[in-house]
């Protein structure tokens, strides 16, 4: 069996976006509906993709907005980024725009393993954010893109299913099935 990988993940957006949900998802398998602002908090788990064992770690960040000085802390060590938006909030898709320029600043990289996240997409009525929207954003980073919901525990896999591919592809190890034969 190989080796399980060590892989650090952030969570970054603007605040009431759902990281904390979308994380504890994830790892617990519960939807917490409660809101109660983060300092951070950093969550452990195991996840196998592609039959290789991901040991994560995973970096709950405070809700940032524009104007937040980008902690020193969420560039160091970490392998990728999932950045979270609400669709029912236009401010949260500006920040989180504002932060992915904040995070390449500090990485000092033009692209990053990411995987941008309009998150609370069962809230029918209060959509103001298309999926082109987010999906237009997410190619003009080079990042994944994908809508979620903290409440659908297969959406919340997802998201972190996708940013582990990102890093494998970001690390050159791409699934069999995308990898490109080519003839010398």
């Amino acid at each position: 069996m190989p080796q399980p990988k060590y892989r650090k993940i952030a969570v970054l957006g603007y605040r009431s976006v759902g990281k904390s949900s979308l994380t504890i998802q994830f790892v617990e398998g519960q939807f917490v509906d409660s809101y109660d602002p983060t300092i951070e908090n950093t969550f452990n788990k195991m996840v196998s993709v592609n039959g290789q064992d991901f040991n994560l770690q995973l970096v709950d960040t405070a809700g940032q907005d524009e104007y937040s000085i980008f902690p020193q802390s969420h560039s160091m060590d970490i392998h990728g980024y999932v950045l979270v938006y609400s669709v029912t909030s236009m401010k949260s898709f500006e920040v989180v725009q504002v932060l992915h320029d904040k995070l390449l600043d500090m990485v000092g990289k033009i692209q990053v393993p990411t995987v941008l996240v309009g998150n609370k997409k069962d809230l029918h009525m209060e959509r103001v954010i298309k999926p082109e929207e987010g999906n237009k954003l997410a190619d003009s980073w080079g990042a994944a893109f994908m809508e979620s919901s903290a409440r659908e525990n297969q959406t919340a896999v997802e998201v972190f299913k996708r940013i582990i591919l990102e890093m494998e592809k970001a690390d050159g190890n791409v699934p069999a099935e995308e990898k490109k034969c080519s003839v010398m």
